[in-house]
């Protein structure tokens, strides 16, 4: 059994293959980001899984693409947590945005391939190989344009009493805003990047309202001008989206792109699809 995994910082999708490439089962954890997370709780969103309990020892391949894999230290640290659960499994981490590389692009073909979800990335593939000029210091200093970088931007706004007034009271209705449970989340609790990201659908549903244009329209700016511009080829080539910030924006997404004389390439919500096809070309 193959098992090909996409995890975000939200969560990851799973699916198992056969060794003939057909499809044996598709499952969801939540995301499994060694940056962020302990050894003992990714343990536990594995065990707790019941497709991946039951095919546990079945497992021959795992590849695994994720967040916060950036570094070796990381990967080496899921390797380990993967050889322990799937005993007989031989385990492949790479960060996510390869898996955003594969599900966009083919062998040979040049791109620029951007992350916009809970969190962002930008690379740049030569048809072989991947290139960054930024490496990425987190959520709290960087991830422009994502959707834990709109949640901040919306919860700043509104506690510095720069929301506009009608959407404030909407923003109030929807969401918790207590300052207690507010620092609870960011400070307490597991994946305080998922939680700001939760406050980006807000920003989502009401992107018509000329506050929440501005507010997209300059974060989308900022990705472009820290991420994409870094490379010498950015108006050369096509730029490839993965991510559901990226997804649901793709229409503001388009309209910044083309004011940057930059070409739209594919825009992908979720990147696993293209994964399998990939590898289904490889057994």
């Amino acid at each position: 059994m193959i098992l090909i995994v996409d995890s975000g910082a939200t969560k990851a999708d799973w699916i198992a293959l056969d060794n003939k490439g057909n499809q044996l089962f598709l499952t969801q954890t939540l995301g499994l980001s060694p940056e962020v997370l302990t050894k003992e709780v990714i343990e536990d969103r594995l065990a707790n899984n019941f497709e991946l309990s039951k095919n546990r020892d079945k497992v021959t391949q795992l590849f695994f693409y994720g967040a916060g894999c950036g570094t070796e230290r990381m990967r080496k640290f899921l390797k380990k947590i993967f050889k322990d659960f799937f005993p007989k499994a031989k385990a492949i981490v790479r960060e996510d945005t390869y898996a955003a590389i594969y599900s966009t692009t083919k062998v040979g073909h040049q791109g620029i391939v951007c992350i916009l979800g809970t969190g962002s990335n930008c690379s740049y593939y030569d048809g072989h190989q991947l290139f960054q000029k930024v490496i990425s210091l987190g959520y709290i200093p960087m991830d422009d344009g994502s959707g834990n970088f709109f949640g901040r931007k919306l919860i700043r706004d509104y506690y510095y009493h720069k929301m506009p007034q009608d959407l404030a009271i909407k923003f109030a209705k929807e969401y918790n805003l207590d300052p207690d449970v507010i620092k609870e989340n960011l400070y307490k609790q597991p994946n305080p990047n998922t939680y700001l990201a939760t406050f980006a659908r807000f920003l989502i549903e009401n992107k018509n309202h000329p506050y929440c244009k501005g507010v997209i329209d300059k974060g989308l700016q900022q990705f472009i001008n820290n991420h994409v511009m870094q490379f010498e080829l950015a108006t050369k080539v096509p730029i490839h989206f993965v991510g559901s910030i990226a997804y649901f924006l793709r229409e503001e997404l388009a309209a910044v792109l083309e004011r940057n004389d930059l070409v739209a390439g594919v825009i992908r919500q979720r990147p696993i699809d293209g994964l399998v096809e990939f590898h289904r070309e490889t057994i």
